[in-house]
């Protein structure tokens, strides 16, 4: 199989859209509660690659997966810090795809010059939990009953990765990440 990780284009919009349905539709893994559609995909790719960065998993020519970061809170002081997500097409996971997306992903953002990288996971969620502390993230809290999908109250843990952790310095961090 021919696998390639690329950064994404708008064309990837529809792929992207198509592999999230099913996890808008059919799981409490999202808290959207209406599927996007492929525009509304194309204008959060392009948003994400202005500031942060989109990944696609390619297998074959077929879009398998994405992975990507955005704003973690609008606030001017929280800039180098961001939230991440990554999907996988249904028939593709637990294949490793989440995870070289996320290694790749997570590089991405430590050579823009984001120090920290947030990950919110709807409980339960094992293999998103596994995942998370797979690359380092350390739980750091669980909001409680915060979401309603599905018929039932659903937690949030949230996972924090340092991605400068040999930094110690307590100085001024310098310009906000670029792309």
């Amino acid at each position: 199989m021919n696998s390639v990780i690329r950064r994404a284009a708008k064309a990837d919009a529809e792929a992207c859209a198509s592999i999230y349905r099913p996890y808008v539709e059919n799981t409490d893994i999202t808290f959207e509660t209406v599927a996007p559609s492929s525009a509304d995909m194309e204008e959060r790719i392009a948003s994400a690659l202005e500031t942060h960065e989109w990944l696609i998993l390619e297998d074959d020519g077929e879009v398998a997966g994405y992975a990507y970061a955005g704003t973690f809170n609008p606030r001017a002081s929280y800039q180098w810090a961001c939230e991440a997500s990554v999907y996988m097409d249904g028939a593709r996971r637990s294949n490793g795809g989440g995870t070289r997306l996320y290694t790749e992903l997570l590089n991405r953002l430590r050579q823009k010059g984001f120090r920290r990288v947030m990950g919110g996971v709807t409980q339960p969620n094992d293999a998103s939990n596994r995942l998370h502390q797979k690359f380092g993230f350390e739980l750091i809290g669980t909001y409680t009953k915060v979401g309603w999908k599905n018929g039932a109250w659903h937690d949030v843990s949230w996972y924090e990765l340092d991605l400068c952790p040999d930094d110690h310095r307590d100085t001024d961090p310098g310009l906000p990440p670029t792309n």
